[in-house]
């Protein structure tokens, strides 16, 4: 079996949070939720395990790389629930990810290999999870002429067509001027951080990205070791 492996793990971004322990990531990615590279630093550091779990119990490759995706994109939601400070000293994040794992391998419902549409090369589930929210704070009809034009591949006029017959009085050119604006706003409404490892974009203050987590940790490391560090 081989592990998949992701360039955005080997991100100047990423690879400055290697030395943080799996406590300090997890609250800053809490802490940060306009910040995308925490969560990234944790898939990095666990996605060879979550995978090799996966891998184990599924023999399609094509599903397990869907139920991969799915799972990633399940513990990003509940991870910003987790707190560490009150578990037991066996209660670890490393468990916790196997935990939550095991059971969509148990619960998830795997559509059949022909009705899989997604690949990790095309993908990875942390850029999943970011488009995914980005998507939801579309407006509707942005949200709608996106899925139009990439899930099902409708072309302007297509598009125009459908709009007209739910009443929208609107051209083929301003569908195309439309979803430009949709692309470029779906763009800005990433983690500033995921438009630069994914995208290459250009960050607005690359000084403040670069010393964020320092400051971050500084500050975790003055607390006593007992007190609770989530707020």
């Amino acid at each position: 079996m081989q592990i998949p492996s992701f360039p955005e793990c080997n991100h100047t971004l990423i690879g400055d949070l290697h030395h943080h322990s799996d406590r300090e990531l997890l609250t800053l990615f809490q802490r940060h939720p306009e910040a995308g590279r925490y969560f990234l630093a944790i898939f990095c550091r666990y996605s060879p395990i979550v995978y090799s779990l996966i891998r184990h119990s599924v023999r399609s490759p094509v599903q397990a790389d869907y139920l991969f995706a799915i799972t990633w994109r399940h513990l990003y939601y509940e991870l910003g629930g987790l707190d560490l400070a009150q578990s037991t000293p066996e209660f670890t994040l490393q468990s916790w990810l196997i935990h939550i794992t095991a059971l969509c391998i148990n619960r998830v419902q795997l559509p059949p290999v022909e009705a899989v549409n997604y690949s990790l090369k095309a993908a990875s589930p942390p850029l999943w999870c970011f488009v995914e929210q980005a998507l939801d704070r579309l407006l509707p009809r942005q949200r709608l002429m996106i899925l139009m034009a990439q899930t099902f591949h409708w072309s302007a006029t297509r598009i125009a067509a459908y709009l007209q017959a739910e009443g929208e009085v609107i051209s083929p050119a301003e569908v195309k001027r439309q979803l430009e604006e949709s692309y470029q706003q779906l763009e800005t409404l990433l983690p500033e951080d995921i438009g630069v490892i994914y995208l290459d974009q250009q960050p607005r203050n690359q000084p403040e990205l670069m010393r964020e987590a320092a400051n971050e940790l500084e500050h975790l490391l003055q607390l006593d070791p007992l007190e609770a560090v989530f707020e």
